[in-house]
This record gives C-alpha cells, structure tokens and sequence, in this order.
C-alpha cells in the first residue's frame, strides 16, 4: 500500500477530491427541488411493500420494473423524511457510476489522467447533479449499465468466467430497474471487436467457442434475474405499457424521420444547456483524438453512447432528458479523450523546445507558435466548460427556479401539477393539526387518483393513521361526495387542489382558503420570464 501511495499520490489525492465533490454537489439541500410526480407513485410503492410484503410487485400493475423501489426500502426504515431517503438512494447509485467510469476509461485506455478528467466531467456536468439528486431509476439503471460494460470488457480482455457472472448480475439489475437496458443487452457483443484474433482457423474457432459459452453465461444470468418477475401477476404489463411510451419498429418504414428529427433538435437542447455547451466541443476534440489513436475503443463508446439516443429519438412517443441520461457516461469518456490530445500537444510542444536552437527565435516560433495557440485554445475550452458547469450546479443546488432547464425540464418538475411545491408544508399542517386536535378524524381529499397528489401527500402522512389522504378527481366544478359525507360525519375535511383544477369559485362551493402555495413562473418564452404571468398554485382548501 506505501507503494501504491508514493507511486500514484497525485492521482489518489485527485480520485479523492473528486469523490467529496461529487458528494457535496449531489447531497447538499437534497430536498430543494419539491418532490416529482414519477417520485411520488415510486416512493409510495416502496412504502406499500414495507408495510405488505405480500404486495412487493406491484409496481407491475404499472407496467414498471420494481428493483429501485425495493432498494429504496432499506433507506425508508433510516431516514424519517422520505424524499430524503429515496434522493438518497439516487446520490449513491450516481456515486457507483462515477467509481464505474473511472474503472471503465482506465480499462479501455489505461491512462489515469483520462480516467481522471472523464470522472469530473460526469462530477461537475448539471445532466448528472440534476438527475443523481432526484428518486428516479435514471441514475440506477445508469449505475447498473456502466458495471455491466466494465466485467463485460473484462470478460472479453481476461477470458475469465468470474467476470462474465457478474456481468450477468449486472444486466439483470439493469433488466430490473428498466426496460431500455436491453439496449446495452444487445450492444455487448460488440465488445468483442476489442479482442485479438488468432490467424489460424483453429485457434479462431476455439477462441470464439470460449466467448460463446462466456456470453452465454452472462445472458442467462442477466435474464434469469429478469424473469424473477414472472412471480407477480401483472409481469405482462411491463410489455403492454411499454407500448404507451414508443412506436412499434415498423414506425420506422411509415414515417422515418418523425419524430426523430424533431427529437434530436430536443436532445441538442438537452446537451447544449445540461452537458453543458462546451462539452459537445469537448466530445468532438475527443472522437478526433480517439480516432486516430484508439479506433476500436471510441467506436465502441460512440455506439453505446449515441446508439441507444437514436433509437430513443426515432421510437419514443415523448422525449425529456432523463430519457437519454444513461448514455451520458459514455459521452463523458469520449469528452475525456480530448485531455489526451491536450497532454500529447504538451510533449511535442517540450520536445520542439528541446531539439531546436535557442538562439534560432524564427525557427522554434515556426514549430511551437501552432502548438501553443492550440493549448491556449483548449485551456480556454476547458475553463469555459468547467466555469460554466460549476455555476449551473450553484443554481440547481441552490436555487433551481433560475438554472437554466431545458424547457421540459422546467415545466415538469418546477412548474406545472407535476410539480410538488407545497405538499410537504400541507403534510406539516396536517400534523399540527392533528396535535392541536385530537379528538378529531381527519379528511383530506385531494386532485388526482394517482401521481404527485394523492400519493406525494399519502407517503408523508403515512405514519399518521388519523388522516386519510384520499384522491376525489380533477376538473372539479363541485365539492366531491366523498368530501360532503365526510364533513356530514364530523370530520375535519380538507382539499388540496391546483388552481388549474379547480373549475368553480371556492367560495360559493363553501371552501375556506387555509394556505397558498406558488410554483415556478411560467416562461412567456424560451428567452424571457413573466413576472406577472399565470402561475400554478396549490391550495389547501377547509371545506366549512
């Protein structure tokens, strides 16, 4: 280990200050951005399969593969905050994927100061802090994927059975976490363009014979793990909801380039504000360093990178960035490469300085001017890009509502229903409530049947068995029956309710404003902000 250390200190001392960053940016105030509509329905899950084990697939009922939320449930039974926990949960499977592409761009190229820079582009980019900080399968499948390419390589590389297991295990993971692994399922084999080849025909075919029964072992494995959901009764609904979200493959022969075109122009946008802008430079500098020096590892890379991007913006019926967030490792190791062009412009800039004569001022300008201009260009490039992450992240980390999301982003998560803002104050009002009111039972009806209200407010009043959270509908021009019976009984009745919802005056429906919670403005455009313009409002309604 002293070796080690004294031999590798400058890298250990970087691999580490990577780590704590990649911590801070993804765990500080992890609770900023209010709890998402996709969040909601899979931390509730969770919660139903603590309480029921019987119940531990029904996330199948949804045509969703149920792995992330039984991972979610250790961290339930830690943390008291459950936004917290899951987000959690997110943080580590991001921390995972960094330790992965580390080990998977050393593999590939056996230079640290690649695997270095390839880290901290994925650290410092906005598309991982915005999406390693929020309790979706993104990041895990994204973890799962990036482990599976590493023993992949390592199968190929060692011939080594142990390997190709846990390849397996890792595609099985990412089969379980979400169905767009078969992706990388399928792009595996091409791993083995890495190999050498023997000439003669029999070592050939022996060698191919040993990858067939390697690879044969990671499929199995991969979907044996897959097939455990065979177990639960709604296992066809995974292959019946998928149809809800793509295109059949005959898609491509009707209309080829719809919505393909118009999906690129959207993933463009996703890079140029997520990525951020400078890293599609970065990657380009990286393909043509790649290109001339590691053809077969870059190729490889741009096919799980942009591949699986083709095939999401040709047969995807809707398209946002977390949709596209699990080839970003691969996009992060290509941009790394241009560190390599970077170090070699260095050498040949010493070396020219070395072999010409000093005294010859014409001549060592005429062979290092270039040199030094292309240097100076790529510290610029490389300073743009990590001032402009770094700043980005500030505001994500601090305050979202002016980080510069790609529209759908915004929309979603910050903006419209969706968006959560307010339920966990409504969740604290409850409890209050219930302190200063004992005696009383309590109601509370709210827009929706299923999403961000009512689950968002169920999973932080689960613990409360004296307040029911109960879904009465949306577009409601009247008070629900529900809620009527309910306040008939004696009941203290609430509704919880965005002002888009809600088609009558609350007034003449007698209900009494409790509390009002803004969302995120609306964007007259693209460009420009509209301080007084419509804005989503939840509102914690007493029915009187």
């Amino acid at each position: 280990m002293k070796k080690i250390w004294l031999t590798h200190k400058p890298e250990i001392l970087s691999a580490a200050a990577i780590l704590l960053l990649a911590f801070f940016l993804r765990i500080y105030r992890l609770t900023l951005i209010p709890i998402f509509g996709d969040e909601a329905i899979y931390i509730r899950w969770s919660q139903i399969m603590r309480a029921e084990p019987g119940l531990r697939f029904v996330p199948l009922s949804d045509g969703k593969q149920p792995l992330f939320m039984w991972l979610v449930i250790p961290f339930l039974k830690i943390f008291s905050d459950p936004l917290f926990a899951s987000r959690l949960f997110s943080v580590f499977s991001g921390m995972g994927t960094l330790v992965g592409i580390f080990i998977l761009s050393y593999i590939l190229f056996r230079s640290y100061r690649v695997s270095l820079f390839a880290a901290l582009f994925y650290v410092i980019s906005p598309f991982s802090i915005f999406f390693d900080r929020l309790a979706l399968a993104d990041s895990l499948l994204s973890f799962f994927v990036v482990w599976f390419f590493v023993f992949v390589l390592l199968t190929v590389k060692k011939m080594r059975l142990d390997a190709a297991m846990l390849a397996g295990v890792s595609l099985g993971g990412a089969l379980l976490t979400k169905s767009p692994a078969i992706f990388f399922a399928l792009l595996a084999p091409l791993s083995l363009f890495l190999s050498k080849w023997p000439k003669r025909y029999k070592d050939l075919f022996n060698k191919v014979c040993v990858f067939v029964f390697l690879f044969f072992f990671t499929y199995l494995i991969g979907y044996g793990m897959y097939n455990i959901l065979r177990l639960g009764t709604n296992f066809h609904m995974i292959a019946i909801r998928n149809k809800d979200y793509v295109y059949p493959l005959t898609h491509v022969l009707n209309s080829p380039f719809d919505p393909l075109v118009v999906f690129l122009k959207d993933i463009f946008k996703y890079f140029w504000l997520l990525g951020p802008s400078v890293l599609i430079l970065l990657v380009v500098l990286g393909i043509y360093y790649g290109w001339k020096n590691y053809k077969r590892e870059t190729l490889i890379l741009l096919a799980w990178g942009i591949i699986p991007i083709l095939i999401v913006a040709e047969f995807s019926k809707t398209i946002t960035a977390r949709y596209v967030y699990f080839s970003m490792p691969y996009i992060f190791i290509i941009s790394a490469l241009s560190v390599s062009f970077y170090g070699n412009k260095i050498k040949e800039k010493v070396k020219g300085l070395n072999v010409i004569n000093p005294k010859a001022s014409g001549g060592e300008l005429s062979r290092t001017g270039g040199i030094g201009s292309n240097l100076t260009f790529y510290n610029i490039l490389l300073l743009f890009f990590i001032g402009n992450a770094l700043i980005v992240d500030f505001l994500l980390i601090t305050n979202p509502q002016v980080a510069p999301l790609p529209r759908s982003e915004r929309s979603g998560y910050l903006e419209e229903w969706t968006s959560g803002y307010g339920i966990k104050e409504v969740a604290d009002y409850m409890v209050l409530y219930e302190k200063e009111n004992p005696q009383v039972k309590i109601v509370i009806g709210t827009e929706g049947y299923f999403g961000t209200l009512p689950d968002g407010l169920q999973l932080y009043l689960n613990n409360h068995p004296k307040i029911t959270v109960i879904g009465v509908g949306i577009d409601l021009k009247e008070v629900p029956n529900s809620l009527k019976e309910s306040k008939a009984a004696g009941n203290a009745t609430f509704l919880v309710i965005n002002n888009s919802r809600l088609k009558a005056n609350p007034q003449e429906l007698g209900l009494e404003i409790v509390a009002a919670y803004p969302k995120a403005l609306r964007p007259v455009s693209t460009r420009e902000y509209n301080l007084n313009g419509p804005q989503e409002v939840l509102y914690l309604f007493e029915i009187k």
